[in-house]
């Protein structure tokens, strides 16, 4: 069996030719270090450089960080209070009203393990 040689992504047609004979390796892994698993390496490589290109993906906008990390452990706003303030301050901030403040981020990071990038937005 040839191979054929393993090319930069330059199209959609490039990289969809290469997700499908990549996908093939999912159902039947080859051995690390054998020339398939050498090429299946590879090509993920190289469909990995084409998406991070292609389909950037948008910084978690800090409200929505966290009320997914609400959501995710069953917090009320009240459990918000020892990191952002008063009742009426949580509510201000989840509802956009007031902005998050440095102190807030530092506590959110540090109460509920929040990362930084999402409450910074970069």
């Amino acid at each position: 069996m040839t191979m054929q040689a393993i090319r930069p992504i330059r199209s959609k047609k490039d990289y969809e030719d290469a997700l499908r004979e990549v996908s093939a390796y999912f159902d039947n892994e080859p051995e690390p270090g054998s020339a398939e698993g050498d090429r299946f390496e590879i090509l993920t490589l190289v469909i990995e450089s084409y998406e991070a290109k292609h389909f950037t993906i948008e910084a978690a906008d800090p409200i929505e960080a966290i009320k997914f990390r609400m959501e995710q452990q069953g917090l009320t706003p009240k459990d918000l209070v020892p990191s952002i303030g008063k009742p009426n301050r949580v509510y201000e901030v989840l509802n956009r009203k007031r902005g998050l403040t440095m102190e807030m981020v530092r506590n959110l990071h540090k109460n509920l393990d929040i990362p930084l990038e999402s409450l910074i937005g970069a």
